[in-house]
């Protein structure tokens, strides 16, 4: 039972890593993939600082659950100022890992071949790295370090 990441870097293009990330979510429910796929978004450091505004306004519509239509066009009008700011600030890293047990190697295969080739990956330069690989390691780490 070995892992493989999949490294994508998608430059300042925030709407294709997203783009990315909804297809590899539509896969991870329609395919039963919850712990088989897993994926994690890595920005530059000018990016991250206005990731933790869209928590806390998240965590702000909870509070008011009977204003629900007051609080969603605050999330609106507040998710599209970062969201049109953040291909300007830096560059959007999208790992992807897969771990398939043994017995589902064509499975596994099948993943390898099918994410890179698949549009918004595609133009992302896909990089695959496997157990054993020099490169493994530092790529575990990294994916590790991100939330």
């Amino acid at each position: 039972m070995a892992h493989t990441y999949i490294l994508f870097e998608f430059g300042t293009d925030e709407e294709k890593a997203q783009l990315a990330r909804h297809k590899l979510e539509g896969w991870k429910q329609a395919f039963r993939l919850d712990k088989k796929l897993l994926y994690k978004l890595e920005r530059a450091e000018d990016e991250t600082k206005g990731a933790p505004e869209a928590p806390e306004k998240a965590a702000d519509a909870p509070k008011g659950e009977k204003s629900k239509s007051k609080s969603k066009p605050k999330t609106k009008s507040a998710a599209e100022p970062p969201g049109a700011a953040a291909p300007h600030n830096g560059k959007v890293n999208l790992l992807v890992r897969l771990y398939f047990s043994g017995h589902e190697k064509l499975t596994e295969h099948r993943w390898l071949e099918r994410i890179p080739a698949e549009e918004p990956f595609r133009d992302a330069s896909p990089r695959i790295v496997r157990q054993g690989e020099p490169l493994f390691d530092e790529v575990v780490k990294q994916f590790d370090s991100l939330e």
